[in-house]
């Protein structure tokens, strides 16, 4: 075998390779369009009292176990931003998109929209929200370090 037979078929399967991952791609875009039409249909405002947020993986969230035995086995070790919060008499476990986890307040009373067990969107009661400082990467710390000295 020559070099140019080695080249052609590390390209082809290269190929192969890209035209999978693309079909793959657009198969789970059409699921998530599919979920995020169905959250946004169950969505409804509520208001209420965040005691507590925290990123903790999902057999220690609190979540009911139907719900930890639904996911996935590779996303049971990941951390979800989970929210405990007092919504009416009630004291739930709530699981936050991953954005706007920054973004709620502890021990504040917010208005969110949720869908389910999930919170879609967070609004402040009394007044608008406080963002958080945007954290800096460490590129951007090592410069500050190099022009303070």
């Amino acid at each position: 075998m020559t070099l140019l037979h080695v080249l052609l078929i590390i390209l082809l399967v290269l190929v192969v390779v890209l035209v999978v991952m693309y079909v793959m791609g657009r198969k789970l875009q059409k699921k998530q369009a599919a979920q995020q039409e169905q959250l946004e249909a169950a969505k409804q405002t509520v208001s209420m009292l965040i005691i507590d947020k925290k990123k903790l993986p999902i057999k220690e969230s609190g979540l009911p176990q139907m719900v930890i035995d639904q996911t996935p086995r590779l996303m049971r070790r990941s951390k979800l931003p989970i929210v405990k919060a007092k919504v009416g008499p009630r004291i739930m476990t709530l699981v936050s998109d991953a954005s706007i986890f920054d973004t709620i307040p502890v021990k504040k009373e917010v208005k969110a929209v949720v869908s389910g067990m999930y919170i879609m969107e967070v609004r402040g009661v009394r007044g608008p929200l406080e963002t958080p400082p945007k954290k800096k990467g460490w590129i951007a710390k090592l410069r500050e370090k190099a022009n303070v000295k």
